[in-house]
This record gives structure tokens, sequence and C-alpha cells, in this order.
């Protein structure tokens, strides 16, 4: 696993704080539970796409 990823979600995490946090002291808590949710989607996206290669990865390792 790169360290390159683990930035990244670092990054989307604390994004998503920061608005999540505005929206719900301006009273927008809907929005502020949809910001929540698409940022865990992007990075349960992201996860995804690692763990598939990593299974790549360890099928080439087997030859299978």
């Amino acid at each position: 696993m790169d360290v390159d990823f683990i930035f990244k979600v670092a990054a989307i995490g604390i994004i998503v704080t920061v608005l999540n946090q505005l929206l719900v002291r301006s009273g927008r808590e809907e929005q502020a539970m949809l910001t929540t949710l698409a940022g865990l989607v992007v990075v349960l996206l992201m996860v995804v796409k690692v763990i598939a290669e990593l299974f790549d990865t360890v099928k080439s390792a087997f030859g299978l």
C-alpha cells in the first residue's frame, strides 16, 4: 500500500469533517449528513479498488 493512499483518505476525512461542522453550525443538519455519507462512499470506493488490486496480486503470486 502506498503512503499517498493514506494521505488521500486522511485529506478526505479532514475536508468532510470541516464541511460537516460548518453545515451543522449553520443549521443544515441534513446537508451535513449527506456530506458525511458522500465522503464515506468516496473512501469506500477507494478502499474497494485497493482491495481488488491486493486480490489480483495474491492471485498472480500463487499462479491462479
